[in-house]
């Protein structure tokens, strides 16, 4: 039996072909049938040939949602015909770090659909069928009444933006800003407004996402327009910055806009290993400085939820809904920023 998945076969090369279909080989797996798929700004990375690491030839994809399709002689929670939303972080459930919630830092951690960077491979959701791990701890069931444009979001990015405002400790009459408005950041503010009665500013130069950030309840400003938020705080500096690019030059630019003793959290994906701030400043500023890794398995099961409650609707940003079958041509679209956020469908969706 062969089913189609979209493979990275090398630099920029992405390919849909047939490959064996995935089957139970521990008794805590389950197998879904995937509907719905998506292409994540980590996907870039290995896209661009970044990761000297990245085997070619890997399954791609880590925000997907689906059917249930078999479940192995020890999963208990799960069913077949579950509707579910898979985490992108694999992880065992059991070990010190998963009862601590520090799931990416569990001993057997991973990433669906990133080759071995992480851990141990595990193909990606960017396939007709998905063998998953874990299946109790990394399948959430999604509630009657959330669609799966909705649900996809609580797998990856929306678990990140929702850890980003929580480890910034934002209260109620905070100023927040937010540097970088692609999905995660826009994800970031769309938390971030659900701490703080304040304003929320959006610092990104791509005036198309300037709109979607306006329907958030943001006001987006261009790098050149800081002032308005140093007249918004008497000078002072937003209270909290989430920096969420994963540049050095957005992280100095973060711990300069946040005033003395305030928070600055990363979400961006850091690689740089200088360091790549004035620490002297920071250090007479008296600053809090965090990097986070999103965790769809502590926040996933509160999202559906506020989701289902109709406080939360992060399918806003989607901009393009494809087929699977075009997936290439969503990656050249994506990586180009002629999409903001693309989903691609395998089945039949809950809408």
């Amino acid at each position: 039996m062969a089913m189609r998945a979209a493979l990275l076969r090398g630099t920029r090369l992405i390919q849909i072909q047939d490959v064996p279909v995935p089957s139970i080989l521990h008794p805590k797996d389950a197998v879904i049938k995937v509907t719905l798929t998506s292409i994540c700004g980590t996907d870039m990375h290995p896209y661009r040939g970044e990761l000297s690491d990245f085997v070619h030839n890997t399954i791609m994809g880590h925000e997907f949602t689906g059917i249930v399709e078999s479940v192995g002689d020890e999963v208990k929670n799960i069913q077949v015909g579950d509707r579910v939303v898979v985490s992108d972080i694999v992880a065992c459930g059991d070990c010190w770090y998963c009862q601590k919630d520090m799931h990416y830092h569990c001993k057997n951690a991973s990433l669906f659909g990133y080759g071995e960077v992480v851990g141990e491979y595990f193909p990606g959701g960017q396939a007709e069928k998905v063998r998953v791990p874990y299946a109790d701890k990394l399948l959430l069931k999604i509630p009657e009444n959330v669609s799966d444009e909705n649900a996809i979001f609580v797998g990856d990015i929306l678990s990140t933006g929702y850890a980003c405002a929580v480890e910034g400790q934002i209260k109620e009459d905070d100023c927040v800003v937010v540097i970088g408005g692609g999905p995660v950041g826009l994800m970031t503010i769309l938390c971030s407004k659900m701490f703080t009665k304040s304003k929320v500013f959006l610092i990104e130069p791509n005036e198309n996402r300037h709109l979607i950030a306006k329907k958030l309840g943001a006001i987006p400003l261009k790098p050149n327009e800081l002032d308005q938020i140093y007249d918004f705080t008497n000078q002072r500096g937003a209270d909290v910055v989430l920096e969420a690019v994963g540049t050095d030059n957005t992280l100095q630019a973060a711990l300069d806009l946040v005033r003395p003793k305030g928070n600055v959290v990363c979400v961006g994906a850091h690689h740089s290993k200088a360091m790549p701030f004035n620490t002297e400043r920071s250090f007479a500023k008296e600053l809090s400085l965090k990097f986070v890794v999103g965790d769809p398995l502590k926040y996933g099961e509160l999202l559906l939820e506020k989701i289902k409650d109709g406080k939360l609707d992060p399918s806003v940003i989607i901009s393009h809904r494809m087929s699977f079958e075009n997936i290439e041509t969503a990656y050249e679209m994506f990586e180009s920023q002629k999409a903001l956020k693309i989903v691609l469908s395998l089945g039949e969706l809950r809408v």
